[in-house]
């Protein structure tokens, strides 16, 4: 009878460590209970995505381009006073190779252009209103604006820890999570933890990865300087402690009773 209970308790110790698939697959909605039902080659639901632009913090880092089609010598003088130009094409372009920072205030400064407050524009908005400053100098103008130092970070059961720099600002979660490597097996998905800066304040909220109306959600997005913290699952500790010692324990077992075996 006690190897039946023992035989019982080793059988539900494994079972508990079995992470099933309803805790790994993303975005749910009763899929994997239905398989064998869900049509093929037709759209089976839609969602609307809540897509917010991004917009320009103090201390981000801009690579601000200016070009124009007059190959002549005032836009030559007028470009380089900006940034380091280049000709090309039969044009004139500058390249600010290493960015311009947007200062704490949220302005950005030229020497000719002058202050310029970017912060709480979008990026397509912010070359709008540059291009409507440098327009009084050179009617052609085109100026392009875009993020060199978006910035997000991934800890937790993921593949690699690290501070991902993207150029990109229309990441999802699921994007995020990708350039880290993905999450591991044990973590647990239905509890990501973001912690987001919004103005002199942080927010902390949690995310279900695994229910399909996520996409809906907006922070289905990410933001910049956002952390994003996965927790493991309970299955954890069992994997990773209880199986790499119950061959100590079983050994010292083993051990004492073959002293016991011998002193009799």
């Amino acid at each position: 009878m006690t190897r039946i209970w023992l035989f019982i308790g080793l059988a539900l110790l494994i079972l508990s460590s079995c992470v099933p698939n309803r805790k790994l697959v993303y975005y749910q909605k009763d899929d994997l209970k239905h398989r064998k039902e869900i049509p093929r080659d037709t759209v089976l639901r839609r969602h609307a995505l809540n897509i917010q632009e991004y917009h320009i913090q103090p201390l981000d880092l801009l690579s601000i381009n200016f070009e124009t089609l007059t190959d002549e010598s005032d836009a030559f003088d007028f470009l380089s006073k900006l940034t380091p130009q280049v000709r090309a094409g039969g044009g004139i372009s500058n390249s600010s190779a290493n960015g311009i920072l947007v200062n704490r205030e949220g302005y950005v400064e030229y020497a000719v252009l002058g202050k310029l407050k970017l912060a709480g524009l979008t990026p397509f908005q912010a070359e709008d209103s540059i291009r409507a400053r440098a327009s009084k100098y050179m009617p052609d103008v085109i100026v392009r604006v875009r993020m060199l130092n978006f910035r997000f970070t991934l800890l937790g059961e993921v593949l690699r820890e690290q501070t991902v720099i993207s150029t990109n600002t229309r990441l999802t979660m699921s994007e995020a999570l990708g350039l880290a490597g993905g999450l591991t097996e044990l973590a647990d998905r239905t509890l990501v933890k973001v912690i987001r800066q919004r103005g002199p304040e942080t927010e902390v909220y949690y995310v279900n990865l695994l229910e399909e109306k996520f996409v809906e959600s907006p922070y289905y997005y990410v933001q910049q300087n956002d952390v994003i913290i996965v927790p493991p699952l309970k299955q954890r500790t069992f994997r990773k402690y209880f199986t790499s010692n119950l061959a100590i324990v079983t050994t010292a077992i083993s051990f004492g009773l073959l002293i016991v075996t011998l002193t009799r």
